[in-house]
C-alpha cells in the first residue's frame, strides 16, 4: 500500500480590517507546517503533562495570555508565564517550519488595500516554497473562518490546487499546532514593533522583558521558511 505523503498547515491571524480608532496597527497571519510522517507524540505528551501540572486544559491565546484576560483573568503572573513557556518550549522541539506575514496599515489607508497586500505577501510565500508544496499528495489547512476576508483570500489563493483540503472545524484544544500558530502571531508582531522601533504596550513589556524576548526569537530562527 502506497502511503500518502501529507503536510498540515495550521494558520492564524492577529489584527482586524479596520482603519477606525480602536483598530489593530499591524495585521498578521502565521502559518505552522507540519509533516504527518514527523510524529510530535513525545513533544505533545510533555506539553499537556505541563499544563495539567498548571491546572490548565484549554487553548493557550497567547494576546489573552500577555493581557490577563479571558480564561487567564485570575492567573498569577508566575503562572500565565509558565503556561507561555510550555507552549514555546513545544514549538521549539517539535519539527515544524514556520512563517508570518505582517502588514503595517499605515502604509494603506482602506481595506481593499489590506486584501491587495495580504494575497500579495501570501502568494509570494507560497510561490517562494511551491517546490516543497508540490512534493505532498495531499496538504490540509486548518483555519476556522476566524475572519471571513482572509477565509476567501487563502480560499482564491489555494484553489486552483486539487490536492489542497481547508478544515474549518477542529477542537482548537487538541491542535496544539494551531496554538503555536497563535502564538507566532503575537510574537512576531511585538518582533516587528521592536525591529520599527514602535512601543509595546505595557502588558507586553511585562511579560516579555528584553533578554527573555531574544532568547525567544533567537530560538525560532530555525524553523523559518
Amino acid at each position: 500500500m502506497i502511503k500518502i505523503k501529507r503536510l498540515n498547515i495550521f494558520i492564524d491571524e492577529s489584527g482586524d480590517f479596520g482603519f477606525v480608532n480602536g483598530s489593530s496597527d499591524l495585521y498578521a497571519v502565521s502559518f505552522t507546517l507540519h509533516e504527518s510522517s514527523d510524529s510530535i507524540e513525545t513533544e505533545l505528551k510533555y506539553l499537556n503533562e505541563k499544563l495539567d501540572m498548571l491546572n490548565y486544559d484549554g487553548m493557550i491565546h497567547l494576546a489573552y495570555l500577555i493581557a490577563k484576560r479571558g480564561d487567564y483573568l485570575h492567573f498569577d503572573f508566575e503562572r500565565r508565564k509558565s503556561i507561555f513557556w510550555a507552549i514555546f518550549y513545544f514549538s521549539s522541539r517539535v519539527k515544524v517550519k514556520i512563517r508570518t506575514i505582517i502588514v503595517d496599515k499605515k502604509y494603506i489607508n482602506k481595506k481593499t488595500q489590506l486584501n491587495v497586500a495580504l494575497a500579495r505577501e501570501i502568494s509570494k510565500f507560497i510561490s517562494e516554497n511551491q517546490d516543497y508544496l508540490n512534493s505532498f499528495d495531499k496538504i490540509v489547512i486548518y483555519y476556522d473562518n476566524g475572519q471571513e476576508t482572509l477565509a476567501t483570500i487563502l480560499d482564491t489563493i489555494f484553489a486552483s490546487n486539487p490536492n489542497v483540503e481547508r478544515r474549518i472545524d477542529f477542537d482548537h484544544t487538541k491542535k496544539r499546532l494551531f496554538q503555536v500558530s497563535d502564538m507566532l502571531t503575537v510574537i512576531d508582531k511585538l518582533d516587528y514593533k521592536r525591529k520599527n522601533n514602535i512601543s509595546f504596550t505595557k502588558a507586553e513589556s511585562f511579560f516579555f522583558r528584553g533578554k527573555d524576548f531574544r532568547h525567544i526569537i533567537n530560538i525560532l530562527k530555525n524553523k523559518r521558511i
